[in-house]
């Protein structure tokens, strides 16, 4: 568990990210970011910040910032209330982002680093900034920030 100086630190980097990608936030959507650190104590290595902007049954919106080489563990949306699961198309709006999928790809030939945290999938997805990738329900994926770091609009 973060301590709260730890966590508003982490927020206050990720307010200059969102900055760096030139996306404005209002006071109230700023005192709304989240540090995502997924209960393993190693957030700068596997974790992430974000602001989400509307999460229904219908309808997701985020901003996502991954600090350098921050990673976001392997998972995919299984599903639920008798929908086939999550389709989500990331956008890049800074910097770099390696996005693994399903398919083909090797361990060894990935421009990512191995996280500590368990991946099963390789098939890399490179996406600089302007360029986005849909991911469908049901799909294996983790992500990490480039060297210097990115921030992903997610819609879904």
């Amino acid at each position: 568990m973060l301590k709260q100086s730890e966590y508003q630190a982490l927020v206050k980097e990720a307010l200059s990210y969102y900055e760096k990608a030139h996306i404005v936030l209002t006071d109230e959507e700023k005192a709304r970011i989240e540090v995502a650190e997924f209960d393993l104590g190693r957030v700068r290595e596997v974790g992430l910040e974000l602001l989400t902007y509307i999460n229904t049954d219908r309808v997701c919106a985020k901003e996502m910032v991954l600090f350098p080489g921050q990673t976001c563990p392997e998972h995919w949306h299984v599903p639920t209330g008798g929908q086939e699961g999550k389709e989500e198309t990331f956008r890049c709006r800074y910097g770099k982002v390696y996005l693994y999928v399903e398919g083909e790809g090797k361990r060894e030939d990935i421009h990512g680093k191995i996280p500590s945290t368990p991946v099963t999938v390789f098939h890399e997805v490179i996406l600089q900034a302007g360029e986005q990738y849909t991911i469908y329900p049901g799909t294996k994926h983790w992500f990490q920030g480039g060297d210097a770091g990115a921030v992903i609009s997610e819609f879904s």
